[in-house]
């Protein structure tokens, strides 16, 4: 867009946004002026990020000239990234400003995101961190090439879905919110449907007999037999259990794959009534229940084996009794026991967080691990080296954490005393416009004459924008109805 283009579309705006924008009757004189302001932030934002898009899909973070591009590894021009905060995150920004303001770019913006998933979808059903656009560079057999190819081609192609840090399961979600999206174009919708169709039978697939999941799935047939339902063991002595290279396909609670996969079930199992999701749900959460080891350490570890004994992962991963996994697991079963009404999914929770309230270290944070059998923290070397002591710890990992123990302890001591018919008619509470009002100012500042927002670093995140926008819409939403101007902004980034 030239100059005089963007003056004359930044003038068009500000006169729309001054006659079209409606304010609700509980907004004060004062709200008027910082509502005109955030809904232009967010229009300003929304038009300079979506102008990033490869495809429709988005990287972590971008350096100011657009040269660097990064996910959580460098990546090509041609490329995206899955894993959050990657295209899902943006894309559900996006369709987040659509039920705010109406606007129809914001709209076609997340459709187009979704568009990019449903073309990089693995014929394994789901996702990996990264899809190429270029057909050269592209490695991964997507579903949508899968049946051009011979047998030798494809067996050369990589097909791995992944459930790590939520990648796939972040990409189902926000394909199911796309489809329930009102006035979504009905050829795009039929891809979105199908592709999200494609990747809950691939979920389903993925899971094991027993209800657990796995970090990676590739497609290949397995023998169900191997995967037989049996309670988890503390081994005699774990230094002797073995270092298994494909760790990635053992029970997989690290990085809370287990419980994204549950959220998941049911989430899609609410939107669309299936009751097959709701089962693949409780029978993960079986898994859990059969997954929580035994007194004295009433807990979960990040891993298993196929005979439920705690794992190795990486090599700073040790078989352990993990903080942080267990109190996703608690917080998963309190999420089943709701979704259910099954008792059953709230009687492991006591035990474990009197566990986690023991074990806490003396400056009330929690070690990742403790030794199996004695409660030791445990932790590796910079040479990755197993060891009691914290006094040469790696850096890009995180060994002694804050976990949510006591609002996951409170979460569950309130359903308990309300039960969970009435816990379920509570009103949901949004956020108070007062309450976001210097967030919202922060973020009106903060945006530069580019429509940019940057971190402390000098870039450009994706993070950062879904965050910003995210308040920027809360604000919208809870200051009265919506407003329809300014629409998101056209031009070069690089301007």
């Amino acid at each position: 867009m030239s100059l005089v283009s963007r003056r004359r579309f930044i003038g068009s705006a500000a006169v729309a946004l001054a006659s079209t924008a409606t304010v609700s009757r509980r907004s004060t004189a004062a709200d008027v002026g910082l509502r005109k302001q955030a809904a232009g932030a967010l229009g300003r934002a929304a038009g300079y990020y979506r102008q990033l898009a490869v495809h429709g899909g988005y990287v972590w973070s971008y350096s100011q000239d657009l040269a660097d591009r990064r996910g959580e590894t460098k990546t090509s021009p041609t490329q995206i990234w899955i894993q959050p905060p990657g295209t899902p995150s943006v894309g559900q920004a996006f369709l987040r400003c659509y039920q705010v303001t109406r606007d129809a770019g914001y709209l076609d913006t997340a459709q187009a995101a979704a568009d990019a998933l449903a073309y990089g979808q693995l014929d394994s059903g789901g996702w990996h961190y990264m899809v190429d656009f270029d057909p050269g560079a592209d490695k991964q057999l997507r579903r949508a090439i899968a049946a051009t190819l011979p047998a030798n081609q494809r067996a050369k192609r990589k097909n791995v879905t992944t459930f790590d840090d939520d990648t796939t399961q972040a990409a189902v979600r926000f394909l199911l919110a796309v489809t329930r999206t009102p006035d979504a174009d009905q050829g795009r919708g039929r891809r979105v449907s199908d592709a999200l169709g494609y990747a809950l039978a691939g979920l389903l697939r993925a899971q094991y007999p027993n209800g657990a999941f796995p970090q990676a799935y590739t497609g290949q047939p397995r023998n169900d037999g191997d995967f037989r339902p049996g309670r988890a063991q503390i081994p005699k002595d774990w230094r002797e259990l073995p270092r298994v290279k494909e760790y990635w396909f053992h029970y997989t609670l690290n990085d809370h794959t287990h419980g994204d996969c549950v959220r998941t079930l049911l989430e899609a199992h609410r939107a669309t009534g299936r009751t097959d999701l709701l089962d693949a749900a409780k029978r993960a959460g079986d898994f859990l229940l059969l997954a929580q080891l035994p007194d004295p350490q009433p807990a979960w570890a990040q891993q298993y084996t196929p005979d439920m004994h705690p794992a190795w992962a990486r090599k700073f991963e040790p078989p352990a009794v993990a903080s942080v996994e267990s109190v996703g697991v608690c917080r998963t079963l309190i999420g089943l026991h709701l979704a259910t009404g099954e008792a059953k999914y709230l009687e492991p929770i006591p035990g474990a967080l009197a566990w986690l309230a023991k074990v806490r270290l003396p400056d009330g944070r929690h070690a990742r691990f403790y030794e199996l059998g004695t409660d030791r923290p445990l932790y590796t070397t910079r040479a990755y080296e197993v060891t009691y002591k914290d006094d040469d710890l790696p850096t890009h990992y995180g060994f002694q954490v804050s976990p949510p123990v006591d609002a996951v302890a409170k979460l569950y001591d309130g359903v308990k005393a309300a039960g969970r018919e009435a816990w379920l008619k509570r009103p949901a509470k949004a956020p108070a416009a007062r309450s976001l009002e210097a967030a919202v100012r922060e973020a009106v500042a903060a945006l530069d004459a580019k429509g940019r927002w940057l971190d402390p670093a000098g870039r450009i995140t994706s993070q950062l924008f879904v965050r910003n926008a995210g308040v920027l819409c809360d604000y919208l939403a809870a200051t009265g109805e919506e407003v329809r101007n300014p629409k998101p902004e056209t031009r070069n980034p690089n301007q």
